[in-house]
């Protein structure tokens, strides 16, 4: 088998190689994969040229065409005279055929194709926007990236996106990197770079499926965002304060001296969470996010893990356990979802429980009691023990309530066990309601607190206390603040 690939360079026919010029006038033939291309037309007059656009044409998708092209080729490949097949800029860049005819050719054992390069589209859209590709560039191809919820590049470098050739899958690739990018981040969109008609239009990242001149050789540049904000930039921040030059105090710590920061931080997560404030939310979820990089640094160190093993887990996890996203399962409800996840679980332990631990053991012992009564009551409704409904509750509610005033006045465990029984029963009241008790008790605290603190400060203005009140002055005093700091 006999197969020479070669690179027809961006679309001027002056940017081949000597060498592809020398393949190409002695080849007699050459298999295009498409003849929409600007050098075809400078090809030697005495080659004859075929091309692949009719399965564009027939085929559904793109990788269905690309598939059909590399087994068209592969089939050519066999002939006596081989086959010179030509693919636009460099046959290494943003080629997906030429990947599928190098993979089928070593599965068969059969000789690498011959590559003969071509200047890639990459050199002259770099030229068109004037940027240097050392030391960051990051190429991606639109079609791979429009199929996606989220780019595959970070934000903290420039990046090329190839093959952007309509404006259908222009708004895709737009609505991926809306979820990376400001709506109104400036991009470029470069049509023919290289040839005489190049143009570089530059516009917010949410126009560029308004252009008017998006045709097969456009692509997109996306500048780096003006902040650093990639993860592994953070990486980077943290590392450094962990360095022998670093900081004395970041230096210093373990897993176990940052335990009581990674409970602060989450707990400060949650009141801006309680709170509904955005930007509290933006500042103290970059607080938790620290700790887990500076926990990742350190077990770096330490020999133990990489942060990019606890992602890559992390990332093999929520595929695994979501077939009916990833996979051919298929579920009807958020109960099907959770008695799968339950399954998929067993499955990942050798199908049995962990040993003495079963379905609520797993739970971490140091939760607070609120959360944990809440999650214990969620697993253990997930196989099967749930009242058959609300009213079910309800009722042992009630009970509970009887129970605690039937205890005598001096028995102090007792009424400890019935409150705490009690308690219990009003968070699985909560689950029936679908409401987060933990966020129920905060947000009650958080107005209490609010109410209390009005009654204080009308006190003080009348030069008061209000251990001085009387009950009835005290409950006037709730009651107005009730209205007043709501």
């Amino acid at each position: 088998m006999t197969i020479t690939i070669v690179g027809l360079g961006p679309g001027n026919p002056e940017h081949l190689t000597r060498e592809a010029w020398a393949v190409l006038t002695g080849a007699g033939e050459v298999w295009l994969r498409t003849a929409r291309h600007p050098t075809v037309a400078g090809l030697p007059p005495e080659v004859t040229v075929h091309s692949f656009d009719d399965l564009y044409e027939s085929a559904g998708a793109f990788d269905q065409v690309y598939q059909a092209i590399a087994e068209r080729v592969l089939e050519l490949g066999r002939r006596p005279q081989g086959v010179v097949y030509a693919v636009p800029g460099h046959p290494l860049v943003g080629e997906a055929t030429v990947a599928l005819i190098g993979a089928r050719l070593a599965a068969e054992g059969q000789a690498a194709a011959r590559l003969v390069p071509g200047l890639s589209f990459v050199e002259p859209v770099l030229a068109a926007v004037n940027v240097d590709a050392l030391p960051t560039l990051q190429v991606a191809d639109a079609l791979d990236l429009a199929a996606r919820h989220h780019p595959s590049f970070h934000p903290d470098a420039p990046a090329l996106v190839a093959q952007l050739y309509s404006p259908l899958i222009a708004g895709d690739v737009k609505l991926t990197l809306m979820n990376q990018y400001p709506d109104d981040h400036q991009v470029a969109l470069v049509h023919a770079a290289g040839t005489a008609e190049a143009r570089v239009e530059w516009l917010p990242l949410f126009e560029i499926d308004r252009s008017p001149h998006i045709a097969h050789l456009t692509a997109l540049y996306v500048p780096p965002l003006p902040a650093a904000s990639a993860m592994e930039s953070l990486q980077e921040v943290v590392a450094h304060l962990r360095a022998p030059e670093g900081c004395p105090w970041d230096q210093e710590q373990t897993h176990a001296t940052l335990r009581t920061n990674l409970i602060e931080e989450a707990y400060e997560v949650l009141e801006a969470i309680d709170n509904d404030d955005p930007d509290a939310m933006r500042e103290e979820f970059g607080d938790l996010l620290l700790q887990v990089v500076l926990h990742g640094q350190i077990a770096i160190e330490a020999g133990e893990f990489s942060l990019a093993d606890v992602i890559a887990g992390l990332h093999a996890k929520l595929v695994r356990r979501h077939p009916h996203v990833f996979g051919d399962t298929k579920v009807n409800s958020v109960g099907e979802v959770l008695e799968n996840w339950e399954k998929l679980k067993a499955v990942e332990r050798g199908g049995q429980p962990k040993p003495d631990k079963g379905v609520l053991g797993t739970l971490p012992p140091g939760l607070p009691a609120l959360l944990q009564a809440a999650t214990y009551q969620r697993r253990a409704a997930r196989v099967g023990f749930d009242w058959p409904d609300v009213s079910g509750v309800r009722a042992k509610v009630a009970e509970e309530i009887e129970e605690i005033e039937a205890v005598a006045a001096d028995d102090t465990a007792a009424q400890e066990e019935e409150v705490g029984d009690l308690l219990f029963a009003v968070v699985n009241w909560a689950r029936w309601l679908k409401v987060e008790p933990e966020s129920a008790l905060r947000q009650a605290n958080t107005k209490f607190a609010r109410r209390f603190a009005h009654m204080e400060a009308v006190a003080k203005a009348v030069g008061r206390t209000l251990d001085g009140y009387s009950l009835a002055e005290l409950d006037a005093l709730w009651e107005a603040a009730k209205s007043s700091a709501a």
